[in-house]
């Protein structure tokens, strides 16, 4: 009876396990784990091997060799079957990941600015390239800033509360502005002379939502204040103005009005070919020479500078350019709506 503590048989065994459990694996993961258990540090292989140190002299060679051919088995059958598991894996990645390019694809509308945002950005930016400045202010404005400081009198009905939003409490003079005319006056008291500012924002008046009245709209106005301006200059700037909103042939007039902030005043018309019921000239806006005492408001000598002022709905002058007969559209938040002016398709 030999001495010898491996046995062919063992190895066998050892080596009949291990391609077993290579065989079993599904995934490369599986795999690995079965390596670790068959062909690592604790596995039966490994304690036979362990065993090399009691084998007799004359048949170590033997016995090595024995052991390294089980070993060698081992080894090729977890490379071989690695390799499958890989190609295996990739394969179906490859199904899983694959785009259909004959599919339709899934249809989204492009979102878009609003119209009014659009074209409120648009007439910004025709004064900002007559080298004007953008001004901006607060929509929460303090009564001064909105109708003291503009000439408005105490008692002027647009300082009731049935004309204007209040901040409650009243007494803390806190209103949400009736126009982005206070804007004009903080660019008075933050610049330098001479100042050229447009002044877009929201608004806000006691109207009732209507075909051309919002409680909440958009303004744009102006304020320039120079040496010798006229109102030469205001009817140019306003003509330009008017031409980059409804075309080359657009025209405008101005009838004598009256406005607390600006002497002399007028309301500015402008002709519309199309208007509801014939071509007419119908109201855009207000304008003016700045009245000497909001000058002085702001601390400007009225001898040696002078200015104009103006202003216009954003809604009103979207009405006109593309013939809308109700401003509750530009509100409502009807996507068919904002569909004509090339958002959300």
């Amino acid at each position: 009876m030999s001495d010898n503590p491996i046995s062919q048989e063992a190895a066998d065994a050892a080596v009949a396990a291990a391609l077993a459990a290579f065989a079993a694996a599904g995934s490369v993961a599986e795999l690995k784990a079965a390596r670790t258990e068959h062909a690592g540090d604790a596995s039966a292989i490994a304690r036979l091997n362990a065993l090399m140190r009691a084998v007799p002299k004359d048949e170590k060679a033997a016995t090595g060799k024995l052991m390294g051919q089980a070993r060698g088995r081992i080894e090729g059958a977890c490379r071989e079957r690695e390799a499958e598991l890989v190609e295996q894996e990739a394969a179906e990645r490859l199904v899983a990941e694959t785009v259909d390019v004959t599919a339709a694809p899934a249809r989204r509308g492009a979102g878009t600015r609003h119209p009014l945002a659009q074209l409120q950005e648009e007439a910004a930016d025709i004064f900002v390239g007559m080298g004007w400045e953008v001004a901006e202010g607060p929509e929460i404005e303090h009564e001064w800033f909105n109708f003291d400081a503009l000439g408005f009198d105490p008692d002027h009905p647009a300082r009731a509360m049935q004309d204007t939003f209040f901040v409650h409490p009243a007494d803390r003079h806190l209103i949400l502005r009736t126009h982005t005319s206070p804007v004009q006056i903080r660019a008075l008291l933050d610049r330098e002379l001479p100042v050229y500012v447009v002044a877009p924002g929201r608004v806000y008046r006691t109207d009732e939502l209507d075909a051309t009245h919002t409680p909440v709209f958009q303004q744009i106005e102006g304020l320039a204040i120079d040496r010798g301006l006229t109102m030469a200059h205001l009817r140019g700037t306003l003509e330009h103005f008017a031409r980059q909103m409804f075309g080359e042939e657009a025209k405008i007039r101005l009838r004598p009005n009256f406005f607390p902030f600006t002497e002399p005043s007028a309301e500015m018309d402008v002709w519309q070919p199309n208007a509801k019921g014939g071509a007419r000239w119908v109201e855009w806006g207000g304008c003016g020479m700045v009245d000497p005492r909001v000058l002085l408001a702001a601390g400007i000598d009225p001898a040696e500078h002078q200015g104009f002022a103006f202003g216009m709905g954003i809604e009103r002058t979207l009405q006109f350019r593309h013939d809308l007969g109700d401003m509750r559209d530009m509100v409502e938040g009807d996507v068919r709506f904002n569909r004509q002016f090339g958002g959300l398709v």
